[in-house]
């Protein structure tokens, strides 16, 4: 910057003294002036970052980050889609379709990066080894990973060890585990049964290398900034909880293994809680993309201006309420039919999302490969359906009902108040039987998670499902599943057994027909109703000029790529100026 800054003087004392600079010479100049400056990404977000660790993360905020830390054989191409290599540069399968061999390259680097220093120590390559270790990492049931117990339906013996009820090193990394590397370049993987859907699976977070020595050395602590090693195209330089975290690119990642001809050298996302606020600096050029606040969003659309900026992106997340099963008046099931019936998901979208999205009333979203025609199955807004079933629990006219605690995440307090009020509507609850507590995201994962004490979860809360495979396995399996990490603890009974012969059935008819009877056996009449489907997201969000990128179709499944967009620094700053 000193070099700079004196050139810029030096220019300057040469031009005649009546030269005045116009605006865009003035531009020209800053760009001389600040060609130091690393090319930024500047975005905001309302939640800190639960994990690093890929064997632990379950929500976007997490995942998005761990895309860009850390590589694993295959990826999804944050344009078509598709899956392509990674980590492994080709793969084969089995006649039987049980036994899956991928081939490594040799050229990714384990590094850890210095914050203080900007100085990169490399490590070692990354093996076969490495994603062995990461995959039967992930199968640990004292790691109490919510995606251990997706690869634990599929990977064999997998299963045996995430169930066990005294897991040890030698049961979790001995053989029991379908996964082995012959040599440091091989990786032999074995399932349980021929799915149809592995190779998609393949680019999930929880499947990807990790550094074992690093692991070993600083336990829980070794995805701390300075101490984490990873092999991505970032490094982490900063995470201060309620200020920013910021990520550098890694200079020595393969080229040719890039996601796209981006050029972004930095990117800083700052904890900005309020929508208000970030729209706010959006406006005054500090950040590259931002939500439109409900009240802004017509005078956005109107303008002739910011218009050109507007995107409205659609993506095949799912938001529900969820229901404590083993926590009363949840535990039983008229009750869950109730209060699935008071939600009119129109009036939900129109008065609390500002008409961003489409109603759900089953889980599984379309576009998802066997997914039902939109809500055909399910029984969506029947208030007298609600009254008769209520009344069938015990609770005429919400008597005698005890009181009740909705959680939701921050932001979305205005969910839980919607249902109480559906709850008085239809139901004749008074609104005091009541309290609705917004926490801040990683505090509310913490309180649904199985092992939180059954006084201190709530009876409902709020959460979505994103995709990370286009499978309805990856909805109906993988989060109602009864021995998946079962947020809900819904006891198992036939609908699990439909979900385990959907999840073998080779047959794509077959599989159609039974994920239709799944959905049914959830949402339909005498369904179970473990959550409340509400919408699948659409939403309408800003980007200035100078950024690029696939932004309506990158990180649908996994996260998005940094390294598949683009800043055009000179016309950012400019206008900073």
């Amino acid at each position: 910057m000193q070099r700079s800054i004196l050139l810029l003087m030096f220019i300057i004392s040469l031009l005649p003294a009546r030269l005045s600079l116009a605006n865009d010479t003035t531009f020209t100049f800053i760009a001389h002036y600040r060609q130091d400056v690393p090319v930024t990404l500047d975005i905001s977000t309302n939640a800190e970052v639960s994990t690093l660790d890929p064997a632990l993360a379950t929500d976007v905020v997490s995942t998005d980050i761990i895309e860009n830390l850390f590589i694993g054989l295959t990826d999804l191409d944050p344009i078509s889609g598709h899956v392509v290599p990674k980590l492994a540069t080709h793969w084969e399968t089995s006649d039987d379709g049980l036994t899956w061999t991928f081939h490594l390259r040799s050229d990714v680097l384990w590094q850890r990066y210095g914050p203080s220093t900007g100085a990169i120590e490399k490590l070692r390559p990354v093996v076969a080894e490495d994603v062995v270790y990461g995959i039967k990492r992930a199968c640990d049931p004292r790691l109490n990973g919510y995606y251990g117990t997706v690869a634990a339906q599929i990977i064999a013996g997998c299963d045996v060890v995430n169930n066990a009820t005294e897991a040890t090193d030698t049961l979790v990394y001995g053989e029991t585990i379908g996964v082995m590397a012959p040599d440091p370049a091989t990786v032999i993987i074995t399932l349980q049964f021929p799915a149809s859907y592995f190779l998609a699976m393949t680019p999930l977070w929880m499947l990807r290398p990790v550094p074992k020595e690093t692991i070993s050395t600083y336990g829980d602590e070794w995805t701390r900034p300075g101490t984490i090693v990873t092999n991505g195209p970032y490094f982490v330089d900063e995470v201060t909880r309620g200020i920013q975290r910021v990520f550098v690119q890694n200079p020595r990642y393969p080229a040719d293994l890039r996601s796209g001809d981006g050029n972004i050298e930095r990117v800083k996302a700052v904890i900005v809680e309020d929508s208000g606020t970030a729209f706010a600096l959006y406006q005054d050029h500090r950040l590259d993309a931002a939500g439109i606040p409900a009240a802004e969003l017509q005078g956005m659309l109107g303008d002739t201006v910011y218009n050109k900026q507007i995107r409205q992106v659609f993506d095949l997340s799912v938001f529900y309420f969820g229901f404590m099963h083993d926590k009363p008046p949840f535990d039983n099931v008229h009750v869950r039919r109730a209060f699935s019936a008071i939600v009119d998901r129109e009036a939900f979208i129109t008065q609390v999302r500002s008409g961003l999205g489409l109603p759900m009333i089953h889980f599984t979203p379309p576009s998802i490969r066997h997914a039902p025609p939109i809500n055909e199955i399910g029984i969506g807004f029947d208030p007298d359906y609600a009254l008769s079933q209520l009344a069938e629990a015990g609770y005429p006219n919400c008597e005698g009902l005890p009181p009740i605690q909705i959680l939701t995440y921050a932001g979305a307090g205005t969910w839980g108040e919607f249902l109480a009020a559906a709850a008085e509507r239809h139901l004749g609850c008074t609104l005091d039987s009541f309290t609705v507590e917004q926490v801040e995201f990683s505090v509310l994962l913490r309180l649904i998670d199985t092992d939180t004490p059954l006084q201190d979860r709530p009876h409902i809360w709020t959460l979505g499902w994103s995709p990370n495979y286009p499978d309805a396995n990856n909805f109906l399996g993988d989060v109602l599943g009864c021995t998946n990490t079962n947020r809900f603890r819904r006891p198992c009974s036939e609908v699990d057994t439909l979900l385990d012969q959907a999840a073998r059935e080779q047959d794509p008819t077959l599989r159609d027909e039974l994920y239709a009877e799944v959905e049914q056996a959830f949402f339909g009449e005498i369904g179970l109703f473990p959550i409340v489907p509400l919408y699948t997201r659409a939403d309408y969000i800003l980007i200035q000029p100078w950024y690029t990128g696939p932004f309506e179709t990158d990180g649908i499944f996994t996260g998005v790529h940094w390294d598949a967009r683009r800043i055009d620094m000179a016309a950012k700053l400019a206008a900073q100026a």
